[in-house]
């Protein structure tokens, strides 16, 4: 069973939809108690840092999730803010995150680009598989949408499972042992998101 976690944010609906489509069960949690037996979770995200960790810090999730995850090592996908909410904290807010991953969130610096390239990074973007088993498994050159002015950066490269150009190498997609995250939205990023998310729902 999938669980997808409504705290206010985040594309819930097209992940349901998803997953629906794909004939594997699915449900949303908004309180405590319909997340406490999640056995898969998706962690989406949008807007900035600081306001996705108080809406998540005031959901009453925020205990049941960190056990579940840290405890239980219960899978969980981190899906853009999402994924950024996993690190340590952000350039973007005061705020501590998660710290699920020893990990930081750092601002894409502008005076490196060119006059092509500007934030956020939006649109469509090739993602460069560390791993082609796990999130990759079956995808071939696997395009994803991006939208976003803010990047993961880890402290350890094995936690890196995909890179992405944009004026520069970052980490698109990030993995500590039950902890995935990806910083494109696989739920509007076609036949690749959808492979993706039914490999992270077989995982």
């Amino acid at each position: 069973m999938i669980t997808v976690l409504d705290y206010g944010l985040g594309n819930v609906a097209a992940f349901v939809n998803i997953y629906k489509r794909l004939n594997l069960p699915v449900e949303v949690a908004a309180t405590a108690s319909q997340l406490v037996n999640a056995e898969k979770i998706i962690l989406p995200g949008v807007g900035a840092f600081d306001w996705a960790m108080t809406r998540l810090n005031e959901s009453g999730m925020r205990d049941c999730l960190d056990d579940l995850v840290m405890v239980k090592k219960t899978p969980v996908l981190g899906v853009c803010v999402g994924m950024q909410m996993m690190a340590k904290g952000s350039d973007e807010g005061k705020l501590p995150g998660l710290g699920w991953i020893d990990a930081v969130v750092k601002r894409f610096d502008e005076t490196g680009f060119s006059q092509q390239t500007h934030l956020p990074h939006m649109g469509w973007n090739d993602v460069n598989p560390r791993d082609s088993n796990c999130l990759f498994k079956g995808l071939l050159s696997p395009r994803f949408y991006f939208l976003h002015s803010y990047y993961f950066s880890p402290v350890s490269k094995d936690d890196v499972l995909g890179v992405t150009d944009y004026n520069g190498s970052f980490a698109s997609v990030a993995r500590h042992a039950n902890v995935f995250g990806t910083q494109f939205h696989p739920e509007k990023s076609h036949q690749w998101g959808i492979a993706l998310l039914k490999n992270f729902a077989e995982l």
